[in-house]
């Protein structure tokens, strides 16, 4: 399996950029299925035009959590249009290249990036706040009494 995916690919998957929770996030966008495979939560904090910050939770395929890690750095400091402009095919070349039956994984990232700036672009009101409950959030384990 080492020699289909690039030294890259394998360095976002060991050492993922930007995971976890943003509390300043204005937008929230969701790829994939968690009941169903992979799945990330992607949380953006847009300010005025441009992406200000951005990080990831992610559950199932590596490819998933590797484009999701790379897209994080293609994204933060752009302008919404840069990231509308965003299409899978950068995100595969900025990860070394993929086998073709594993660009489904930048096709959701990407979907889902321009699903979050089209949601904000149309917002009127402030975003609820991402403090709240995130499907990818761990379980609090119940104490037996």
């Amino acid at each position: 399996m080492a020699e289909i995916f690039s030294e890259k690919l394998w360095d976002h998957l060991r050492n993922p950029r930007n995971t976890g929770y943003l509390p300043d996030s204005n937008v929230m966008a969701q790829a994939g299925d968690p009941e169903d495979g992979a799945a990330v939560l992607y949380l953006l904090e847009i300010e005025g035009k441009t992406v200000r910050n951005m990080k990831f939770l992610a559950r199932g395929c590596a490819v998933a959590v590797a484009a999701s890690s790379v897209a994080t750095e293609l994204v933060i400091g752009k302008s919404l249009d840069e990231v509308l402009a965003l299409d899978p095919q950068a995100i595969a070349d900025a990860l070394g290249g993929l086998p073709p039956e594993k660009m489904y994984c930048p096709e959701m990232t990407v979907a889902a990036l321009h699903a979050a700036v089209k949601e904000h672009q149309t917002r009127r009101e402030p975003a609820p706040s991402t403090s709240g409950h995130f499907p990818f959030a761990p379980r609090k384990k119940r104490l037996k009494r």
